[in-house]
């Protein structure tokens, strides 16, 4: 079964083929960065612009590279949400419009959870995660873990309360001149730089009382089990961080962010870098040695922009007891490839989404997905 993958979440308009959910015959990405770089961030505005200009040929490009007609494609699934909402429009717009000119099944596919389904496009089948998977997702806009019990059968354990690592990275790198995207601007100057240099909180995140971390819920139904002692925090570090290079450059609290770049040399910026990133690493695999230890996972996945990290890998090498799947490292970013492997997988138990009836979703859990309210 071959499925079309449409993905234009945020900043990549992508498009991909994947049969049976495993074997990836195109995968075409087009990415914004540079035209955002200038700016720090991505603009919403100008990236559903470029989408626009972008989604036919990215399309028409992976089924070429496929050597596929559209008679051999079976479905096709598109991300809906989360993501900016111009972004999103124009990527389910081409996948409705498509799928009701070429009468393909249409599945609705959440941008994170489609994160996790890039660990299954192995070369080697007996290298694919295994259930249960506990998957650490850590990108710019998330970071959680999730127990998958099976397809489709998940349970969300913790998650972010404020920033995203991804988010933090980007703001690090931005407070201390480095370029956008943060997280491998970051990462390349701390190889340079002294990671014990500056020692930056980490957050304390304490359960209510009475609270079983989960432990007796694992058969569950419930789609969240959110429980602190899984959950992340990154706005103190990230603020630590901000505090700190002020004080190195001489300035008090009040001195504007904005300027501290041209007062940063490049041993405190090293410096900075290899300390920050240290710290939020060895938060996000403190919390991931929690949570394996809690429901014993038959594979660890880490997906996500994030999962690219060579520190955090490093750091969860050493920890964990099992060795980690990870996705191909350029099917770690936002990619389409993804979109469609997990659509081949919702297919054998979703009823397809009617074309007309379609929406975006700027925001919303993976406890909300079509997994839930269409199951066929």
């Amino acid at each position: 079964m071959k499925i079309l993958g449409i993905e234009s979440s945020c900043d990549e308009t992508a498009a991909a083929i994947v049969e049976d959910g495993t074997r990836l015959l195109s995968n075409v990405v087009v990415s914004q960065i540079d035209i955002h770089a200038s700016y720090g961030g991505v603009i919403p505005e100008i990236a559903a612009r470029s989408h626009i200009e972008a989604i036919n040929p990215v399309i028409d490009k992976a089924l070429q590279d496929a050597r596929c007609s559209w008679d051999d494609i079976d479905a096709i699934g598109v991300t809906y949400a989360p993501g900016l909402i111009g972004s999103l429009l124009v990527g389910t717009l081409a996948a409705r419009t498509l799928a009701h000119l070429k009468k393909k099944p249409l599945y609705a596919v959440q941008h994170v959870e489609g994160h996790v389904y890039a660990n299954f496009l192995v070369d080697d089948a007996t290298t694919a995660p295994r259930f249960p998977i506990l998957a650490l997702i850590v990108s710019g806009g998330h970071s959680q873990l999730v127990l998958f019990r099976n397809h489709g059968d998940y349970v969300l354990l913790g998650q972010t309360e404020d920033d995203a690592v991804g988010e933090a990275f980007d703001k690090v790198a931005k407070i201390i001149g480095l370029p956008y995207p943060g997280g491998p601007s970051v990462a390349k100057a701390a190889e340079s730089g002294d990671p014990r240099a500056y020692i930056f909180p980490k957050a304390k995140l304490t359960c209510p009382t009475g609270c079983t971390h989960g432990q007796d819920n694992q058969k569950a139904s419930s789609s969240a089990l959110l429980c602190r002692r899984y959950s992340f925090s990154f706005s103190g570090v990230k603020t630590a961080v901000l505090r700190r290079v002020q004080a190195e450059v001489g300035k008090s609290y009040d001195f504007p962010s904005h300027e501290l770049p041209g007062l940063v040399n490049d041993a405190l910026r090293n410096d900075i870098t290899a300390s920050f990133q240290h710290i939020a690493v060895e938060t996000l695999v403190e919390k991931t040695m929690l949570a394996f230890h809690d429901f014993s996972p038959a594979s660890v996945v880490i997906a996500g922009g994030v999962a690219a990290n060579q520190e955090l890998r490093r750091q969860l090498k050493e920890a964990l007891p099992i060795d980690i799947t990870y996705a191909p490292m350029n099917l770690c970013t936002d990619n389409a490839a993804m979109i469609a492997s997990l659509a081949y997988f919702m297919s054998k138990q979703v009823t397809p989404t009617d074309p007309l009836d379609l929406e975006v979703i700027p925001s919303i859990s993976m406890t909300k997905t079509a997994w839930a309210t269409h199951k066929a």
